[in-house]
């Protein structure tokens, strides 16, 4: 393994098997290879935004036919829209040009079910109470009616005609939208 300044040498106790993150840093070295700068802009072409939950089952690119460049995705736990997606939005909407919102929760989220006791119990643990909610949430479609209401509503964004909403199916992969 090669040493560079801003990485220290393993210790001896250290295990020799790579960690998942070194094995990224590898699968850069490989994709850098062949990488050519298309010249695309930070805008998308597609001027929208997607917000997803972060579950890995969810493969968006391919799920919505998307290619690098195409939209904005932003991803948090449930895709919920929360204070900080509307910072994301906004800036996605009055600074790089997108116009349409599609929100996407999912089957079999981690979310659901999920209460307020998360944090009471992170508090007991740790010694402090999280400042965020957990947003966790028992209706799915209620929930997406939710996120697509506090789009609709936020002062701070210039586009809410095209927002829509969807509970992505993790075992059909197919979508199903929320009016």
């Amino acid at each position: 393994m090669t040493v560079t300044p801003d990485r220290p040498a393993p210790s001896a106790a250290a295990s020799s098997e790579p960690t998942i993150t070194d094995r990224f840093v590898e699968a850069n070295r490989v994709y850098a290879q062949t990488f050519r700068d298309g010249g695309m802009d930070a805008r998308p072409v597609q001027k929208v935004t997607v917000v997803a939950c972060m579950d890995a089952r969810l493969d968006l690119f391919a799920a919505l036919g998307l290619d690098l460049g195409d939209a904005h995705i932003i991803r948090n736990a449930g895709g919920v829209v929360t204070d900080d997606t509307i910072r994301s939005l906004t800036i996605s909407q009055r600074a790089l040009g997108t116009r349409s919102v599609v929100l996407i929760h999912h089957t079999g989220c981690g979310l659901l079910g999920l209460t307020e006791d998360f944090r009471r119990e992170l508090e007991l643990e740790v010694g402090q109470r999280p400042q965020w909610a957990v947003e966790s949430f028992v209706d799915l479609d209620g929930d997406v009616r939710q996120s697509m209401t506090r789009v609709r509503t936020s002062p701070f964004l210039l586009h809410k005609d095209d927002v829509r909403g969807f509970v992505f199916d993790v075992h059909t992969g197919l979508l199903r939208e929320i009016v």
